[in-house]
């Protein structure tokens, strides 16, 4: 069985444009990320126990140097939290209390999992510009799950033909939880056009991501792939580091990743993903050969 922990980058909020006060307009964000992180059940335990122990040794520094006590559930990791300084000391007991060494140490842990545990990365990519006004953030949020629901499926279906997987979420909104499962229980009904979504299993798991290390490292990875994005730049370091774990059909020797999906298809951001993934192969050979030579 596979766990495959997801979490999102940008905004629901559908509109792409927002109008000030004195009448002008101003852009907003118009790119939303859906990714998801895929960990064999056996791995899980190895996979916990890295990030937790960082955790509680650095807690147990903090209490020796600040007499804070801090339990696992205050040292919650988050991708906004370690690059913006400001947030972090107004919301993160554990990471503001934490010296620029120990920050590295802490996001370098994470990444360092990618390989370790041999996770795998699934994720969707909403250009807001392209989308039809009927959208509203909940549909929005839908059609991100479906295309990545569509995404793991696929993954598990070539790569693990006798395995399950279980969706496990951050428990943010009831309304949003609500409605998902309830698309969630159509598509293990029905399916859609492009996949049966038999190799899913069990409603999505809603986690308090404070205690969930998958979430975590889904938030981190989604940024990352949202900055490439955004800044139309796959030379981003951590967008690049983690390239080789990304899901891609070996079935095609076509330029394109299968796990890294852009919607809807008349967004620039397609051609470009293309491009630059051919581009990569160009330069690196050897790193999708790399990849899928790695163990399940």
């Amino acid at each position: 069985m596979y766990f495959f922990y997801i979490d999102e980058s940008g905004t629901r909020d559908p509109g792409v444009v927002a109008t000030r006060q004195d009448g002008t307009t101003f852009q907003k964000e118009p790119l939303y990320v859906l990714t998801a992180v895929g960990l064999f059940e056996s791995r899980w335990k190895q996979f916990d126990r890295r990030i937790s122990n960082l955790k509680l040794e650095l807690a147990d520094q903090i209490w020796k140097r600040h007499k804070e006590r801090l339990e696992l559930v205050d040292c919650e990791v988050k991708s906004t939290w370690l690059r913006n300084e400001r947030l972090r000391m107004k919301e993160s007991r554990f990471l503001s209390k934490l010296s620029p060494e120990d920050l590295k140490r802490v996001s370098d842990c994470y990444y360092s999992v990618l390989d370790e545990c041999h996770f795998k990365i699934l994720s969707v990519v909403i250009d807001k510009r392209h989308i039809q006004s009927h959208l509203d953030h909940i549909k929005l949020h839908k059609k991100a799950y479906e295309l990545l629901l569509e995404r793991i499926d696929a993954y598990l279906a070539e790569a693990h033909p006798k395995h399950s997987g279980v969706i496990v979420m951050d428990d943010t909104d009831k309304t949003i939880n609500r409605a998902l499962s309830m698309k969630h229980a159509y598509f293990q009904r029905e399916g859609n056009r492009f996949s049966d979504f038999s190799h899913i299993i069990e409603y999505p798991f809603f986690s308090d991501s404070r205690l969930s290390a998958g979430i975590q490292l889904a938030d981190l990875c989604g940024y990352n792939i949202y900055r490439a994005f955004r800044e139309r730049d796959f030379t981003y370091e951590y967008f690049r580091q983690q390239l080789p774990h990304f899901y891609f059909s070996t079935r095609t020797a076509s330029a394109r990743l299968d796990g890294l999906y852009v919607w809807p298809g008349e967004s620039e951001l397609v051609e470009f993903c293309q491009t630059e993934v051919l581009r990569i192969k160009t330069e690196q050979p050897t790193l999708w050969t790399w990849a899928a030579q790695k163990k399940k």
